[in-house]
């Protein structure tokens, strides 16, 4: 299986181009992807630099035929009033909706949306964040795959969104352990065994070595703990660079390794491949191509 990881900031590259298609077509340049997990998705948010499209989500679906696109949406905010909309767009105006999306040619078993701890901070703004999770069938059996994107000004905020990672890795290995049978073959109560592997990629906006990197790495009761993709490829390496490579005017301050694919220590034997791409100037981010059986 493949899958690749990307902060795509609305399709919008180093010089401040928004083009999602480009984005789309640099993603199946790097692989054949089976699943492509995106962060800085949008819709209704044309005023953003560079004018994304109305509706960024339905643009996947119309670039990757074959693929299902599934969201989640963090932060969601009242449409721009005519007057406050540099654009002058007309009417309808959409709601502006901030999130992530998991796109996937193998079929989806569940999806879940996980609104992650937001705890105050009144020192720096903030917004909510999400995790979107799918069970997928992979080749191998069946294993959930989340992104996410946690907060980028608060520290404390950040521990809050990892602590609420492992612990949901810690609810879904309680429910592979203990399964309740669904209600019937028709309504919701679907049976609630879920698979104990599991990949966590995304933007975690923080750096390699952090507190809340390392904090992702300890062990984790009942459930097997997570590894770094990359590092256990790379042992002793440092990782490149995932952000402010080419865009030196948003990363001001230089380069950072934030960006990471994280899998459960049960599947640490089937990774076969993870690698940073340095050569795209797509996004301000550098993608993240994984593969695994």
């Amino acid at each position: 299986m493949k899958l690749v990881s990307w902060n795509v900031q609305w399709g919008r590259d180093a010089s401040g181009a928004v083009d999602l298609a480009r984005t789309v077509r640099e993603a199946q340049r790097l692989a054949d992807f089976d699943v492509l997990c995106l962060q800085e998705i949008t819709r209704g948010f044309r005023a953003l630099p560079g004018g994304p499209g109305d509706d960024q989500f339905a643009e996947l679906e119309a670039l990757l035929p074959g693929y299902t696109v599934v969201e989640a949406i963090g932060a969601d905010l009242p449409a721009l009033s005519r007057a406050q909309d540099p654009q002058q767009n007309p009417l309808p105006r959409l709601r502006r909706q901030f999130g992530n999306a998991l796109a996937t040619r193998l079929p989806v078993a569940q999806v879940f949306r996980h609104a992650l701890p937001w705890p105050a901070e009144s020192s720096a703004p903030s917004m909510q964040r999400v995790a979107l999770e799918a069970v997928l069938d992979a080749p191998g059996g069946a294993l959930r795959v989340l992104v996410t994107h946690l907060e980028f000004y608060s520290l404390r905020q950040r521990l809050a969104q990892v602590d609420e990672l492992r612990r949901l890795q810690q609810e879904a290995a309680d429910h592979a352990a203990h399964p309740a049978p669904a209600e019937n073959d028709v309504g919701p109560f679907a049976p609630t065994a879920r698979p104990v592997g599991a990949i966590v990629c995304g933007d975690f906006n923080s750096a390699w070595g952090s507190e809340a990197y390392t904090r992702m790495l300890e062990p984790l009761a009942g459930s097997p703990a997570f590894i770094d993709a990359w590092s256990v490829l790379h042992p002793g390496a440092t990782p490149p660079p995932t952000a402010g490579v080419y865009d030196t005017a948003q990363w001001s301050d230089g380069p950072l390794t934030c960006d990471f694919v994280f899998v459960t220590e049960n599947l640490g034997a089937g990774l076969r491949s993870c690698e940073i791409d340095a050569a795209t100037q797509a996004s301000d981010h550098q993608p993240i191509v994984l593969e695994i059986d």
